[in-house]
């Protein structure tokens, strides 16, 4: 199989109908086609109720087959919907990733008393109050499930934190009181200790919570078939815990090539790179870094330096673990960081910038492929992204050279493999209308090279006999310049 890429085939707002394994299933065809080899699906078990994206995880066991939280179904239908397209996309050899959302829980059916202490929520090491009484929704039972799969049931204790106090009827951030019970040490040191984030913090220090999770980790990936996990929220629960959970269940099913993605919206190159060395590099991660400097170049426009768009990013330095995007569901218009989401203009040059260069493993958003729904619809740039990525599939191989000296205009050029051999020239212009003179090799002497984007349409450049051609772009934009077939 030659050059692969990622979709992150969901966005935020997708309709509440229960059809979206269904649609998965019916356009895996299409996306093998495009060299999509990699699915991030959004998270498959049942959440707090059918509205719910999935990141208000109630029952992990639970994939839509029982009668739980309103419905048999989640958000995107059955279970056996969602293996009929895991099934399905084996066929075409694309590997189904499930969001898992391990952090914490939410939907329970009971509140349950006991002691707890609050905290700072700007520093949650800061203890403001003494150990007293407060009510938490902490107690989940399954009724539907009937212990089916797992008899697990969940209590406080199970758990280091909460955010609402329903005897007191206050939201506030509660530190749960227990023998040696406290926020766990190896999370990330945001706000002091960044282990609490929603609803009932799952505790990993607690034996009987490992047991079960691991338990189930190696369930689902017996039982559906999926190849990875994407792992949600993974700088806010214990390290030690996802290392021993991935190890066991890479070991309980016999697949040691399981795919692991973590989450942690975290631009410093130096914490994504510890916890990557941490796992052994058997965990990849989203290059975050490198979306930070999508966003400030589109926001800069000619402004910003593009001869530093890599800089202290994660494919620079750990290659084989970036998985590099534009944007994704967090930042899509309403979301947690729509702030930082990347400009409409530099959606071309950044999609180019993850698919067209040989490091990295890119992921496609689904938002910006097929566009947004309502409250904030968008048509989104399916024919830009599809070529893009036909050249990747087709032409984006061998040898890169780099032509980055100059703060406006960047090139490329991908000489071609022995299976590949047309070779392919990029230029990036986020100023005026600019060039790059580079070398493609004298055995493309004499041909006749266009845009395959389609931005200079109009132009056709001819190799001269040295192997090198001057490549144009138009202003605030990117070309693909390759052999006219």
């Amino acid at each position: 199989m030659g050059n692969t890429s990622m979709i992150q085939f969901f966005e935020w707002n997708l309709p509440n109908d229960g059809n979206h394994w269904k649609k998965l299933q019916e356009m895996v065809p299409e996306l093998a086609e495009l060299g999509i080899h990699g699915v991030w699906i959004p998270p498959p078990t049942k959440a707090q109720n059918t509205d719910d994206v999935g990141y208000g995880a109630y029952d992990l066991w639970d994939l839509g087959e029982f009668e739980q939280k309103g419905a048999v179904r989640t958000k995107y239908g059955t279970r056996q919907e969602l293996e009929a397209a895991i099934k399905e996309a084996r066929k075409y050899d694309v590997d189904i990733y499930a969001d898992i959302v391990l952090n914490h829980k939410a939907g329970a059916e009971k509140t349950e008393k006991f002691l707890a202490k609050e905290v700072d929520p700007d520093n949650r090491e800061l203890i403001l109050t003494e150990p007293h009484d407060i009510e938490g929704w902490t107690k989940f039972e399954f009724p539907g499930r009937k212990g089916k799969y797992s008899d697990f049931k969940w209590h406080y204790y199970h758990f280091t934190g909460v955010d609402w106090d329903q005897k007191g009827q206050r939201k506030a951030i509660f530190l749960i009181e227990g023998d040696g019970k406290d926020w766990s040490d190896e999370v990330d040191q945001e706000m002091g200790n960044d282990d609490y984030l929603m609803f009932s913090d799952i505790d990993y220090q607690h034996p009987d919570v490992i047991e079960e999770t691991k338990k189930w980790g190696a369930w689902i990936v017996k039982e559906t078939g999926i190849a990875g996990f994407r792992i949600d929220a993974i700088k806010h629960f214990d390290a030690s815990f996802t290392k021993e959970f991935l190890d066991y269940v890479r070991s309980a099913t016999g697949r040691e090539n399981i795919f692991a993605v973590g989450e942690s919206w975290k631009d410093d190159v130096g914490f994504l790179e510890d916890q990557l060395n941490f796992h052994e590099d058997k965990l990849s991660h989203f290059d975050i870094p490198f979306h930070s400097n999508f966003l400030q170049a589109s926001k800069a426009g000619r402004e910003y330096d593009m001869t530093q768009i890599f800089n202290d990013t994660l494919v620079s330095v750990k290659p084989l673990n970036a998985v590099t995007f534009v944007d994704n569901h967090d930042t899509q218009p309403g979301c947690a960081l729509d702030a930082q989401r990347v400009e409409d203009w530099f959606k071309p040059i950044g999609y180019a910038l993850i698919l067209l260069r040989e490091a990295g493993y890119p992921c496609i958003f689904y938002g910006d492929m097929y566009g947004l729904n309502e409250p904030h619809e968008h048509p989104g740039f399916k024919d830009i992204i599809t070529k893009l990525l036909e050249l990747r599939r087709d032409r984006a191989y061998g040898e890169q050279n780099d032509y980055f000296d100059h703060p406006d205009t960047i090139g490329w050029v991908r000489r071609g493999d022995d299976e590949h051999p047309q070779g392919l020239a990029v230029v990036i212009c986020t100023g005026d209308d600019g060039f790059k003179k580079m070398f493609v090799g004298e055995d493309h002497a004499g041909e006749k090279w266009i845009d395959l984007l389609g931005n200079k349409s109009d132009e056709e450049i001819e190799i001269g006999e040295d192997g090198f051609a001057e490549f144009k772009a138009v202003g605030g934009s990117v070309s693909a310049w390759g052999k006219k077939d």
